[in-house]
């Protein structure tokens, strides 16, 4: 680490004293990276004038690389793009018998798959409206059955109920029948009419 500071030390003396441009890269055994390089320029900077004095080009290895990378990938894409149009029933002239066979089975696999995820699907779908249903059922009992106690307590009727008070009464209006509920309750006499004795009735 001492070494390594004094070579750094020389490298900024040099950019000061002598007013250069210098970089320097170094890594140390463990793998570790350090760099400097002057104020005034940049690390890439210094490397196209390397190139443009030296005559050498640091990049054509890695451009290489990257070009050998890329025509995979461009393979790779285009074999999955085959492998689709044949999926779809296209560009089978080029098949032999075995791979006919093999794409079979694929799809007969994958159609597999998709009929068990749509059986999944349905089964779902088929459980939700049955929770659903029984909900509306109960609502509707629960509905029935808090009309009918209204009906017993006698808040209102829609029919005879055997009663002496009630009568029901029928209505037309607009070409349908509707069935009104009315309470006959006793005329309370005029003790003074001379017809007393005779209990009139109305409608309440």
């Amino acid at each position: 680490s001492k070494r390594r500071g004094g070579i750094f030390k020389k490298a900024r003396e040099l950019t000061v004293l002598c007013d250069a441009e210098v970089s320097l890269i170094m890594f140390s055994t463990t793998g570790k990276f350090f760099e400097y390089c002057s104020p005034s320029t940049t690390t890439k900077k210094i490397f196209d004038r390397y190139q443009q004095v030296s005559g050498i080009n640091l990049w054509n290895t890695q451009y290489e690389k990257m070009q050998g990378h890329l025509s995979k990938l461009k393979e790779v894409n285009n074999k999955l793009r085959k492998e689709i149009r044949q999926r779809m029933g296209e560009d089978l002239n080029d098949l032999e018998i075995e791979e006919m066979r093999g794409l079979e089975q694929n799809l007969e696999s994958s159609l597999k798959v998709v009929r068990e995820r749509k059986y999944h699907v349905i089964n779902t779908q088929t459980d939700t409206y049955k929770k659903k249903l029984r909900s509306l059922h109960e609502a509707h009992g629960n509905l029935l059955a808090a009309l009918e106690g209204r009906d017993e307590n006698g808040d209102y009727m829609t029919g005879d109920n055997g009663g002496p008070d009630y009568e029901p009464g029928i209505g037309m209006a607009n070409g349908g029948s509707h069935i009104f509920a009315f309470r006959m309750q006793p005329y309370q006499p005029n003790l003074h009419d001379p017809s007393y004795g005779i209990h009139d009735l109305h409608l309440a």
